[in-house]
């Protein structure tokens, strides 16, 4: 197995000393010279380790005097709902005091399928769909970036092709699938944690290589897969609460 990179190995370290109370809340953490001696790494990778710490809002830096520990962030818990109205087609953090603070934009395009969407859908290689891209908001954070394709052979031609247009404009994929006669009576959601890329880290405004929740979900009508996108969280601001029906 991959040894994970030194400026991670670095981060979870001095993540471990904060939340063990070995570096206490409102203390100064060494210098970067300090750092760089006591791991045994270069400079540059102990700045990098220490800017994971400060995305993920365990340290703060103050001008001219350094970088502070702020001490280990209670995580917001974002629901994830199969309930479409639940969602609105925005995240749904809980311990917001105004639910509709959520926002997004975005924009959409008719591209080829890549490969592995193409398989995610049942479809042929190179089959249209039309892929939409968005960063989501809670407050003044940024949440959430999702990209999900819808195959354009189900809605092509349909008042619901592009999903902020039409009658349906800004609602989710349930909605919109249900307008068009395709009931959503299923969804598939993975879940892994990893390292964001250089694009994520931009779009989430957190340090390259911070750790992020990274979900891909699809959903189905009957066993057509009529959508699937992958949705990326930073890990060290919100928990996932699946809100789900239970039948007798």
């Amino acid at each position: 197995m991959t040894e994970p990179p030194a400026y991670l190995r670095v981060a979870q370290d001095l993540r471990r000393q904060i939340e063990d109370g070995l570096l206490p809340a409102g203390e100064r953490l060494p210098s970067r010279a300090r750092l760089a001696e006591e791991y045994g790494v270069g400079s540059n990778v102990a700045v990098a380790a220490v800017r994971v710490l400060m995305a993920e809002g365990l340290v703060y830096g103050r001008a001219g005097s350094g970088v502070y520990v702020r001490g280990p962030a209670a995580l917001r818990r974002m629901l994830r709902s199969w309930h479409d109205g639940r969602l609105s087609g925005t995240p749904y953090v809980l311990d917001l005091p105004d639910h509709g603070a959520g926002r997004r934009e975005g924009s959409s395009t008719t591209v080829a399928a890549p490969p592995g969407i193409a398989e995610r859908l049942g479809l042929a290689a190179g089959a249209q769909v039309v892929r939409s891209a968005y960063v989501f908001w809670t407050g003044s954070d940024r949440s959430m970036v999702s990209t999900s394709w819808e195959p354009l052979e189900l809605t092509g031609g349909t008042p619901v092709a592009l999903p902020e247009a039409g009658p349906l404009a800004g609602r989710g994929v349930v909605a919109r699938m249900a307008y068009i006669g395709l009931p959503v009576d299923r969804a598939v959601e993975a879940v892994v944690a990893r390292t964001a890329s250089a694009e994520e880290a931009g779009l989430l405004e957190i340090a390259a290589g911070s750790v992020v929740e990274a979900l891909e979900r699809t959903y189905y009508s009957g066993d057509r897969a009529v959508e699937t996108a992958d949705i990326v969280v930073a890990a060290g601001r919100y928990q996932l609460v699946y809100e789900f029906p239970v039948g007798s």
